[in-house]
């Protein structure tokens, strides 16, 4: 029996969603996928996402992976059979076969997203669907300035979440802009990972230090501080999208931990061959004969 991996990207409206991960008796996006799947498969099957979008936060190119046995199925063609399966605000932009050992998450080198603001009393309310209104117009050029301080290694201590569980707030940011597109503004963030509620954090941040006329330094300040409640209010779910994830060619996959590649997925029992087996993760490894 041939395992194949399949990657998926992932496009969502998360307004109605309680998140991408599976909350019991609430909307995910990742259980909707697996409804999908395991209709299809005739069994439960395990999808794993790059990353854990927020409720009410949207996607562009979420990516996730899982395990099949079905051989009669191309690749590409998953995406044509899950979108007749999938509720409207869920759409697989694609599917491809990817090497055995390939994690949405742990292999990701960088998640970018994109945080909308539009400025002014009126709204159409489609596109307020999917921003944040503010009632002044904010100033591009010193938003840009303020922000210029997020590049590298960074503390992010205090735009993290209280309920965040991660010890080392430690991120690596590859740039953080404003700039605008069409009637909006757009913060285009990327990091090899974020802090629960960090993007939302850093825009309210600084779109109410620029309506406050604050110092340029008031984001270093703040970043220094390393106090959550000298930043600004957490900016609302509706104006962020997870835009793309991009991965490494040769990711040193050996060098995971082993709770990272022990993760549940269907393939952990199924075997190429005997004295063989599938571990997320790790991809083939030689199994002990009882």
């Amino acid at each position: 029996m041939k395992i194949r991996c399949i990657k998926l990207t992932i496009s969502y409206d998360g307004t109605d969603f309680a998140g991408w991960q599976k909350q019991p008796d609430r909307r995910s996006v990742q259980w909707e996928i697996e409804k999908a799947l395991s209709s299809m498969h005739g069994r439960p099957i395990h999808v794993t996402g790059a990353g854990r979008t927020d409720s009410g936060v949207h996607a562009a190119g979420q990516v996730a992976h899982f395990y099949t046995d079905i051989a009669t199925i191309d690749a590409p063609r998953f995406q044509l059979a899950l979108n007749k399966l999938m509720p409207r605000d869920v759409r697989i932009v694609q599917a491809e076969q990817v090497d055995d050992d390939f994690h949405a998450r742990y292999d990701a080198r960088l998640r970018r997203y994109k945080y909308y603001v539009r400025a002014g009393q009126f709204s159409f309310p489609h596109l307020d669907r999917f921003a944040w209104r503010v009632h002044h117009e904010p100033d591009l050029a010193r938003l840009n300035r303020m922000a210029a301080c997020l590049r590298g290694e960074i503390d992010c201590t205090s735009f993290s979440s209280a309920k965040d569980p991660n010890e080392n707030r430690f991120r690596y940011l590859h740039h953080a802009v404003f700039y605008r597109e069409g009637d909006a503004i757009v913060f285009d963030v990327a990091a090899n990972a974020f802090l629960w509620h960090m993007v939302r954090s850093l825009v309210g941040t600084l779109v109410n230090l620029d309506r406050e006329g604050a110092p340029l330094d008031s984001l270093i300040r703040i970043l220094e501080s390393g106090d959550r409640k000298k930043a600004g209010a957490t900016a609302p779910a509706s104006g962020l999208f997870l835009w793309n994830v991009d991965y490494y060619d040769s990711p040193t996959r050996r060098a995971r931990s082993p709770h990272q590649s022990s993760e549940h997925s269907i393939t952990q029992g199924f075997r190429e061959k005997d004295g063989q087996r599938l571990v997320p993760g790790l991809g083939y490894i030689e199994e002990p004969q009882e």
